[in-house]
């Protein structure tokens, strides 16, 4: 089967020309020859060939290797990424040593033999690949570091509560000091995480999230501390722990809050000696990693309760940032409803699609038990269901007005149970369904569904 790939051949001699192309021809798609080194910048542009056999020598009389030299420096000037291999049956140390000083990719000896000229080929083909793919991550990462240098790219919102923060975020991240973020399900609290640990001075190393509200207690050790093999039943190889992964970098530790006693004894411990030892493990291995957690549980009334550790909360919380719901921001509705819309027109390939301005009052009404991961919810199906280019205020199913006597009246608790009812009824007690309707995952409605005590829902 023949390689896709493009191979120029530059040689005076058409025999030789002509018994290059018949043996390439037979394992790579596109081969050309030229005899004229002066076509070779028109030859670039036209053919755009990953690789290049170079004649040595072009005029009679010619032996030191001076012309090719030239075409050489001329095509990596052209084309840096052009993997170019000598070819000339002059060869000697000093002229192999130069061209590969002057950027050739290797040497070529007349007469060859089939089999090394085919593997030279070969490996000219792979570095030119390697070389590629080194260039466009090095491209995407400049494109993603670009877009992480904007200040808080992610972050949407010019209310003064989002201005409090973000000023919070610029005096925090300069520091090491471990930050704990409160807020509601879906409020943007490992955005703001993120925005930390972008502006630290760690932004170069890794961010590991953690969400611990879906961690089995029976997973909690190996997944945050890691195992060496053969430490239980399944453990057929060391494993790394997530805060040894995070050393140098940040951890960010979600739902925090969710945790027990007990797993909170060990969590705080590590806390306190930056150390961790691997279940199995003799050996403490010291760990250097920023620590941010999140929760979106009461834990000052859990310390009360004795259900969350005061020492543990202590630790976490050198500086605290409380996260507004959307219902106390609805200012920031517009921004990130034209936000959301900007995302996924290109998704949906709705690139006209717009929001008719008499929806935002609706959306503006609603008290947002999802938070911002509900708005954009709602937006992306509102996009789905709009047969034109306008969002009529229709297609926003689940928001309805809130009576300011029913928010006045019913706590946070009693509307995200009444929320998750609803949510069951509508979907027939399907939680897949009605976690993506409420803008949570299956293992926080699971829980949610335990702390409510509801009983009419089913596996889905």
């Amino acid at each position: 089967m023949k390689r896709d790939g493009r191979i120029l051949i530059v040689d005076d001699e058409e025999d030789i020309s002509f018994a290059l192309r018949l043996l390439l021809s037979q394992h790579y798609e596109e081969v050309f020859t030229e005899n004229n080194p002066f076509h070779i910048p028109r030859l670039l542009r036209q053919r755009n060939p990953e690789v290049v056999l170079l004649d040595m020598n072009f005029s009679k009389g010619k032996q030191d290797g001076s012309e090719g030299l030239h075409w050489l420096s001329k095509i990596k000037e052209l084309q840096p990424n052009v993997q170019v291999l000598m070819v000339t049956a002059y060869s000697d140390v000093h002229t192999a040593v130069e061209t590969l000083k002057a950027g050739a990719t290797d040497f070529i000896e007349k007469p060859w033999r089939n089999e090394k000229l085919l593997a030279t080929v070969s490996s000219a083909f792979e570095l030119h690949d390697s070389k590629t793919k080194v260039e466009n991550l090095n491209e995407q990462k400049q494109l993603l570091n670009k877009t992480l240098d904007e200040p808080y790219s992610e972050i949407i919102g010019t209310s003064p509560q989002m201005n409090s923060i973000y000023r919070t975020i610029d005096k925090v991240a300069a520091t090491d000091a471990h930050v704990l973020i409160m807020g509601e399900n879906g409020t943007g609290k490992e955005l703001i995480a993120r925005a930390i640990h972008r502006k630290s001075v760690r932004q170069d190393q890794v961010f590991i999230p953690v969400d611990l509200g879906a961690l089995p207690e029976s997973l909690f050790e190996s997944e945050l501390f890691g195992h060496i093999r053969g430490a239980f039943t399944d453990a057929h190889e060391d494993k790394i722990g997530r805060f040894a992964a995070a050393d140098s970098g940040t951890i960010f530790l979600d739902e925090i809050g969710n945790i027990g006693l007990g797993l909170q004894s060990k969590l705080l411990q590590v806390l306190q000696n930056m150390i961790v030892t691997p279940i199995g493990g003799h050996q403490a291995v010291p760990i250097n990693a920023r620590v941010i957690c999140a929760t979106n549980m009461p834990l000052y009334k859990m310390v009360d309760e004795k259900s969350f550790r005061q020492d543990l909360l202590y630790r976490i919380n050198t500086v605290e940032i409380n996260v507004p719901p959307l219902r106390e921001r609805k200012g920031d509705i517009p921004l990130l409803v034209e936000h959301f819309i900007r995302q996924l027109r290109k998704k949906y390939n709705k690139p006209d699609i717009q929001l008719h301005p008499s929806a935002l009052p609706k959306l503006e009404a609603y008290f947002w038990p999802g938070n911002i991961r509900e708005l954009r919810h709602l937006v992306e199906r509102a996009i789905i269901l709009s047969e034109n280019d306008i969002i009529e205020p229709h297609k926003f199913i689940a928001p309805q007005r809130v009576k300011e006597s029913d928010s006045m009246t019913l706590n946070l608790d009693e509307l995200e149970r009444k929320s998750i009812l609803k949510a069951l009824e509508i979907h027939n007690g399907n939680i897949t369904k009605a976690s993506k309707d409420l803008g949570i995952t299956r293992a926080a409605l699971y829980r949610r569904i335990e702390k409510y005590k509801i009983d009419d829902a089913r596996p889905s």
